[in-house]
């Protein structure tokens, strides 16, 4: 059988079932009806003619991708495509807050935008500027990640490291707690393992430490678990790892947790890709794997997510663009799910690897959606394609009485009414957890 029958097999013949909630879930979940009602200065519906449009500007479910090469490429023409194009496709950024990286030296972090040069790790106050001026939200990655704790601290004993680990959630709430409303507060703590860990990382309260203290000094944002190794049989119960994991953190009383992330890399080979598919990519499963983590009560997040294409050939790209959309449309349609992060943007920077070397590192894999050239792969377009036209809103309607009605997907709108030749703009915010019904005065 050739890749594409191995790879989309499952999306191919998934179940009427899961055809039935792909189709639907998008509209129940994702849209809503909205009412404008239109009233002139005394309060009254406006007579005559008025038609009000609505274009949706920004959605409500969070399109995302890591932000590691902002100002990081080996030309400024590649710089300012990457700046360009980014805002193209996503409305949240994930920002590097590596503790290696971000603070190499004791008591020098590399906040500032004009900080000493860290590959693949921007400066976090660049990335946040860069953010805010281009209407894309910031999410910190992430506030213990043991596996990058530096070395100055890790062997240090427990009681130090939970000091200098709480001095550092201190200095970063001070400065972005007001600028980030996100912040993945552990991450891959089910894989550690060998002598590069903490010590603190082997105590039984190194998670619930954690939560409580991003709750002192984050107690207005929103904070997130993250982990990958849950996409494997057995991952459909409650006796699965991270499940438990969660279960545990809940009934220790950390009630400030309000995400579940779910990393979706695919790293394998493409040897091992037709095994895996009926795993990563089958709707059937992954609708049951979502569905069993919502028995938690808390929201879902696709933190990381890597598709193979394997090889820049035309075919591999096409058969990457099918999959990508395949599991963008499961993860949309799914109530659960409130954002859907891409890894890579751009093929041959990615971790453990040369720059523009595809035999090393997770640069074999081809999984970004631009390529070394920063042309843009069918995974990008088909991509834009769904977030920028099929899941968009622009519509123009007539007010009877006074009001106007349509349905649209969640997000941020600007509405404009016309009405006696005479044009007034309006923005406003069509939400899941709104009323959605609103009155312009003109």
């Amino acid at each position: 059988m050739s890749r594409r029958e191995t790879a989309l097999k499952y999306f191919d013949n998934m179940s009427e079932e899961s055809r039935i909630r792909m189709k639907t879930g998008i509209e129940l979940y994702r849209k809503g009806d909205a009412k404008i009602t239109v009233v002139g200065v005394d309060g009254k519906p406006i007579d005559g003619e008025v038609t009000v449009r609505a274009v949706l500007k920004n959605h409500e479910f969070r399109f995302g991708c890591n932000i590691f090469m902002l100002d990081e490429f080996e030309t400024e023409e590649k710089n300012r495509i990457y700046r360009e194009k980014f805002p193209e496709l996503f409305n949240l950024a994930t920002v590097p807050f590596y503790w290696s990286d971000l603070e190499p030296v004791e008591g020098k972090p590399r906040f500032a935008a004009d900080s000493p040069k860290v590959y693949r790790r921007p400066a976090t106050d660049l990335c946040v500027d860069y953010c805010l001026e281009n209407g894309i939200e910031p999410k910190c990655h992430c506030l213990n990640y043991d596996n990058f704790a530096p070395d100055w601290v890790k062997n240090e004993p427990v009681s130090v490291h939970k000091r200098k680990l709480e001095k550092r959630m201190r200095e970063i709430a001070e400065r972005y707690a007001d600028k980030i409303p996100s912040f993945e507060v552990t991450n891959e703590t089910l894989q550690g393992r060998g002598s590069n860990l903490s010590k603190f990382y082997y105590e039984n309260d190194f998670l619930e430490w954690s939560y409580r203290m991003a709750d002192r000094y984050y107690p207005n944002n929103r904070l997130i678990i993250n982990d990958y190794a849950i996409w494997e049989p057995g991952s459909y119960n409650d006796r699965c790892l991270y499940y438990m994991q969660i279960e545990r953190l809940l009934k220790n009383g950390i009630t400030h947790l309000d995400s579940i992330g779910m990393q979706f890399h695919s790293f394998f080979s493409r040897e091992a890709e037709a095994g895996m598919a009926a795993q990563r990519y089958n709707p059937d499963n992954l609708y049951r794997l979502m569905d069993n983590y919502a028995r938690l009560g808390l929201p879902e997040q696709i933190t990381e997510m890597t598709i193979s294409a394997y090889s820049g050939s035309e075919e591999d790209e096409e058969i990457q663009a099918d999959l990508i959309e395949g599991v963008y449309r499961t993860f949309f349609s799914h109530p659960a799910m409130e954002a859907v992060i891409y890894w890579n943007y751009v093929d041959g920077y990615a971790f453990r690897a040369p720059q523009g070397d595809m035999t090393k590192g997770e640069n074999v894999y081809y999984g970004a959606l631009l390529r070394f050239d920063m042309s843009e792969k069918p995974a990008y377009q088909r991509l834009r394609h769904l977030i920028r036209e099929e899941w968009h809103t622009d519509v123009t309607v007539p007010a009877v009485n006074g009001t106007a009605a349509f349905r649209g997907f969640y997000g941020d709108y600007e509405i404009t009414v016309t009405a006696d030749g005479k044009t007034y703009p309006v923005k406003w915010t069509l939400s899941r957890e709104g009323k959605n019904n609103v009155t312009i005065r003109i």
